[in-house]
């Protein structure tokens, strides 16, 4: 922030030529996905936008001036027009009679539905009244670092004046909600020509007569405070480096080593996302003298709070003398310590009616000369998250240049996190998918099989990493799940399942990705055909090489990592039916397949007692999507049974037991079911899922 130069000020995006013939609420949208194109203005779900229209009422066809404010839980750079509620006025004004005082200011959030003009279902979000009692037509609610780190001065007040004069106001420190709506309205009032107010430890609000006003009022409050704070930050901050930042690629490697250790530890109660944040705004912190000192206090933006916890933990790690096992063999320790103070936190400030305590892990984890870890429930919310921290890093940095930081007083954190409110929020989210909070690698990712897995675990809320061979086909899939989920939970790498030193690496990079890992499905494959007297030696180690070698490879690094995190695991091998059932002119693949299975059998015996499962689907006969029909084994497999390569789809129907064809989608299911919970009892068992054909009954 303080390095930035001229050129790095937020820039006016706002285009004319676009917004001419926009309605008032389409100029709403179009400002607020300006601003929220820029983290710099805020960050993700954070500030609001509002706008006071003229509409006609539904019922009396009269002009009624309607209230569009961003709906709850919004964000404002990828709002669409539902993303806003719309309210009477009217109604909204004559909720101020019906106010019984601070003591009762969350019942006003129940009034606010009575408020809704045309049926709206977007539910208003308890910044509504903020927004409604500014006497402006639009307004904006921003979290800039530039402003917050002003706000949470502890000279916040004075340092506003300084800046600004009268041009921008100053609210002391009140939690959101009603009174602080009437609040802004009485300054509006008493500061007729104030453009703006700064609230303590929260945010700004801004405003103007027209959107495109509104719009370039809080760029140019936002850049005045970034040149004012870079003529005032000269020298070292957060009290200069104390240890060195290691190079990146070390930096990686001991997140690789942190990050499933943590994971295990704190996903006792539901399963945890990991991301690893290393950008050179947090390596300034966490190599910093006051690291410790700041960190503790906390955050004081609101937003910022609620997504980061009461203070990050602080591992115990020395750059200068890298001991990662020391660290390791620590956290334990630190973990515990972290949940014991956190209790005591609890304890300490709640009310008689406050919910129950909830996660007392950390969700920021620091460490000095690597970076930044951060654990959520999903791995949007982690990588939200380490934004939200890195706002605080950066507010930080400015207001302990300038001033004295100052985090949100515990009572105040307290009753913000444990905010009733903020609970029925909470109660009202959907329940999490089977697999939410799970980690799944699939071999041959990219593959017919493979990619349908890959679909039906993110679709049960897993996150994927597709590990293939083939990097044009990879990157196929990969934008294809990103796109139907998100690239949060989607990841590809590059993996050649014979390789040691590529298997290896593979697992080490989604690790640091997704933070571990719970799911292994062993896919990778090739077919081959040809009598045994054709069979080269070269085609006889390919196979043995892919088949059987690979799935060792890539089940010894699985049971590695689960046994490391210690949080139990699950492997599934996809083997085929020639691996119990012998077939004509296919050795090399039968034999192959048949040491799959075996070696599955093995590995149930060895996880068991660490909850490692390991289970085996058999398909057979899967032409569509299976990138393995696409060769010469296609035509092989015609020539074998003395057909042409069209009848073959038939012939394999035909001679199943159900008489019916068999698809990718199908062994997804099969594979889904040994990944979750609904098979949490079983290891070692073999699915069959050929429609049935007796020669290949495993028992």
């Amino acid at each position: 922030m303080a390095n930035d130069t001229r050129a790095a000020r937020l820039e006016n995006l706002w285009d004319d030529g676009k917004a001419t013939g926009m309605s008032e609420s389409e100029l709403l949208l179009y400002r607020s996905n300006l601003l929220g194109s820029d983290k710099r203005i805020t960050n993700y779900g954070g500030g609001n936008t509002s706008a006071k229209v003229m509409e006609k009422d539904p019922l009396t066809g009269e002009e009624v001036e309607v209230l569009w404010v961003k709906g709850s839980g919004g964000d404002v750079g990828t709002i669409k027009m539902d993303g806003f509620a719309t309210l009477y006025m009217d109604k909204l004004n004559a909720l101020k009679g019906l106010y019984r005082g601070l003591e009762h200011e969350d019942e006003m959030v129940g009034y606010l539905p009575h408020c809704t003009f045309n049926l709206n279902a977007r539910a208003a979000s308890i910044d509504t009244p903020l927004h409604a009692y500014v006497p402006k037509k639009h307004v904006d609610h921003m979290h800039p670092d530039a402003i917050i780190a002003i706000a949470a001065s502890v000279d916040s007040q004075v340092l506003t004046q300084e800046i600004f004069g009268g041009e921008i106001g100053w609210l002391p420190w009140k939690r959101p909600g009603y009174e602080l709506g009437l609040w802004l309205g009485r300054f509006c009032e008493e500061n007729p020509d104030a453009r703006g107010v700064i609230l303590e430890s929260h945010g700004l609000f801004t405003w103007g007569d027209t959107a495109k006003e509104s719009y370039e009022t809080t760029l140019e409050i936002i850049n005045k405070a970034m040149d004012w704070l870079d003529t005032r930050i000269d020298g070292p901050v957060f009290g200069g480096p104390k240890v060195k930042t290691l190079p990146a690629e070390e930096r990686r490697a001991i997140a690789e080593k942190l990050m499933p250790k943590i994971r295990g530890m704190i996903s006792e109660t539901e399963g945890k996302l990991g991301h690893f944040d290393d950008q050179p705004a947090v390596l300034e912190f966490v190599g910093s003298n006051r690291l410790n000192e700041l960190a503790a206090l906390g955050t004081s933006c609101p937003d910022h709070f609620l997504r980061t916890k009461i203070r990050p933990l602080v591992v115990d790690f020395d750059p200068e003398n890298p001991d990662i096992d020391k660290t390791v063999a620590g956290l334990p320790d630190a973990i515990a310590a972290y949940r014991k103070d956190y209790a005591a936190y609890y304890e300490r400030c709640k009310h008689a009616n406050s919910p129950t305590m909830r996660d007392p892990n950390a969700v920021i984890y620091l460490v000095p000369g690597v970076g930044m870890i951060s654990f959520a429930k999903d791995k949007a919310t982690a990588r939200i998250s380490a934004e939200f921290y890195v706002n605080a890093i950066n507010v930080m940095r400015g207001a302990s240049s300038v001033s004295a930081y100052q985090g949100l007083s515990e009572q105040e954190a307290f009753d913000i996190e444990y905010w009733l409110l903020e609970e029925a929020k909470l109660q009202r989210m959907p329940k999490p998918k089977p697999l939410a909070g799970r980690i799944a690698l699939v071999t041959g990712g990219a593959g017919g099989i493979g990619k349908a897995t890959a679909f039906r675990l993110a679709s049960e809320g897993a996150c994927v990493v597709l590990a293939d061979i083939d990097d044009a086909a990879l990157e196929i899939a990969t934008a294809e799940l990103s796109s139907v989920f998100s690239k949060d939970i989607v990841r590809g790498v590059h993996l050649n399942v014979t390789d040691e030193a590529e298997v290896a690496k593979g697992f080490a990079d989604s690790v640091v990705e997704f933070g571990g890992l719970d799911i292994l499905v062993s896919n990778a494959g090739l077919a081959s055909s040809a009598p045994v007297e054709e069979t080269t030696l070269a085609l006889w180690e390919k196979n043995i090489s892919i088949l059987a070698t690979g799935y060792f490879l890539v089940s010894r690094e699985a049971f590695r990592l689960f046994r490391y995190q210690n949080a139990g695991g699950n492997v599934v091998f996809v083997s085929s039916k020639n691996g119990l059932a012998a077939s004509p002119g296919a050795s090399a693949y039968c034999t192959a397949k048949a040491a799959e299975i075996h070696l599955a059998r093995c590995l149930a015996l060895e996880g068991a007692e660490a909850q490692i499962r390991v289970n085996t689907v058999n398909p057979d006969a899967v032409l569509r999507g299976s990138k393995i029909w696409t060769g010469e084994w296609k035509e092989q497999r015609a020539a074998a049974y003395k057909m042409s390569t069209d009848e073959l789809e038939a012939h394999y129907r035909d001679r199943s037991m159900l008489k019916r064809s068999v698809y990718p989608e199908d062994i997804a299911e099969a594979i889904y079911f040994l990944a979750s919970d609904m098979s949490a009892k079983s290891t070692g068992n073999i699915i069959n899922v050929d429609a049935g054909n007796a020669v290949s009954f495993p028992r």
